[in-house]
């Protein structure tokens, strides 16, 4: 069972339903921060294309609550990427109980550079992201992440390499945190809904 962000996301589903096949359950946590059609385009990605199990799980009133009153761009990472986790980790559980077993590990792949800018290792902090320096210490799983140390060119050549869909290879990089980050201030569903159109509009005309 894996979480699904993002970046990356369809290399390192493809990678890891080609080793270890039916065994594999993404779960998609729903933030009500992407862009327009997006949690669209993820069932249809998954379900029709890629033929993977998927639980989407659609969390956007969590991620709104949990937002509420947060102006802090770096506290809004901490917050999202806290929530997404502690989100995964209550389906597992109930997908495990019904399966009487519990999820050994969790697939995930930060990319380089957000590693690298959360101050990992020697690297100076410049910000936290929040599949890096987001994420709580008491994770309930082990976290797997193939793709670590691979850069977004590195990644969709992967993608290319596992014969993924040419829209999903080279869509346009999004932030984790999605909107949350553009937004200056308070995080709310009308500003989210403004931001949504105006990418959506901008994505048109580029």
């Amino acid at each position: 069972m894996r979480p699904l962000g993002r970046g990356g996301l369809g290399s390192r589903a493809a990678l890891v339903h080609k080793a270890i096949g039916d065994q594999l359950t993404c779960v998609f946590v729903d933030t009500g921060l992407m862009r327009a059609g997006e949690a669209e385009q993820v069932e249809e990605t998954f379900r029709r294309q890629f033929h993977i199990d998927l639980v989407h799980v659609k969390a956007a009133d969590r991620f709104f609550e949990g937002l509420a009153g947060v102006t802090d761009p770096e506290q809004k990472r901490k917050i999202i990427g806290a929530l997404f986790i502690r989100i995964f980790e209550e389906v597992a559980a109930t997908w495990g109980r019904a399966r009487g077993r519990r999820p050994r590990s969790s697939s995930r792949a930060p990319s380089t550079p957000d590693v690298i800018e959360s101050g990992t290792g020697e690297a100076a902090s410049i910000k936290a992201h929040h599949n890096v320096g987001g994420l709580p210490e008491d994770l309930a799983f082990d976290l797997v992440e193939p793709l670590r140390l691979l850069f977004k060119d590195e990644v969709r050549a992967v993608g290319e390499e596992l014969g993924l869909p040419h829209d999903i290879v080279w869509r346009q990089p999004f932030p984790g945190p999605g909107l949350a980050v553009r937004i200056v201030g308070e995080v709310t569903p009308e500003r989210a809904e403004i931001l949504r159109a105006a990418d959506a509009m901008a994505l048109t005309r580029s």
